[in-house]
């Protein structure tokens, strides 16, 4: 994947770890300059330094920026400070399934305000920016566990429904692969290219925070409402971090193509 990404610009949010550490590590190794987006500015600082030192010579530089996407405030703060084109935008950041209803500070129920709303927002926010790059992508960072909800509209944040963990994460989950197909639609003629994808059941990394392997285990048997038949495996970490690889690969190979 050497320099096929010079001269362009990537962001990803949630790379403080695991699958974000490793898709800015591609895109730096392939040349892009690379904006960690994080929550905590000092583990985002300390895993620049330590990509920094493993990183080739020829690779991309990498700066980090905080976002907080439960705060609206915080991404329009974000998406203000920020100047230049966007050449490859990855939505990778989310929060799994916690037991309990988290809100945040608005009110909004946390799942669906980090994966989808926080996301939508920065994007939309960085529209001018991704159609200067002439040739942007938008790389949302889905799940197979959409199928467990569709986004229900008359209520969104659990105001008369229970809460389960599964259904929430579901619903947010069908709002990223909506947001990608709405995007594609409504920014092709900006040249920007959106997309969704599943990157693998990936046990050990902070999203499955909330979780043990005997929560896992039932997310691995197909739902009796779905038409997902296919038994999912879960896998380890590193195993997992190719996805993230081929998910910078793709993005880079589609904007050169471009060109």
């Amino acid at each position: 994947m050497g320099g096929l990404a010079h001269n362009r610009r990537a962001m990803v949010t949630g790379a403080g770890s695991r699958i974000g550490v490793e898709t800015a590590r591609a895109l730096a190794a392939a040349g892009a300059d690379a904006t960690l987006a994080v929550r905590t500015t000092d583990a985002g600082d300390r895993m620049a330094a330590r990509l920094g030192k493993e990183l080739p010579p020829e690779s991309g530089q990498l700066t980090v920026g905080r976002i907080d996407l439960t705060d609206r405030s915080a991404v329009a703060a974000f998406v203000a400070d920020w100047h230049g084109p966007v050449h490859i935008l990855v939505n990778n950041a989310g929060v799994m399934a916690p037991p309990e209803l988290i809100r945040t500070p608005d009110g909004g129920e946390t799942q669906f305000a980090v994966n989808h709303l926080g996301h939508f927002a920065l994007a939309v926010g960085l529209h001018p920016a991704l159609a200067a790059a002439d040739g942007a992508r938008v790389i949302s960072v889905a799940s197979i566990g959409h199928l467990f909800s569709p986004v229900v509209l008359d209520d969104l944040d659990h105001g008369f429904r229970l809460y389960d963990p599964w259904t929430s994460y579901g619903q947010s989950k069908t709002a990223n692969v909506l947001f990608a197909v709405g995007a594609a639609g409504r920014w092709a003629h900006d040249g920007i290219t959106a997309n969704a994808l599943m990157p693998g059941n990936i046990a050990d990394t902070s999203l499955a925070r909330h979780m043990n392997m005997q929560q896992v285990a039932p997310t691995s048997r197909p739902q009796a409402n779905s038409h997902c038949h296919r038994r999912r495996r879960w896998s380890r970490a590193p195993e997992g971090e190719s996805t993230a690889q081929e998910v910078s690969a793709a993005a880079e190979h589609r904007n050169d193509n471009r060109r």
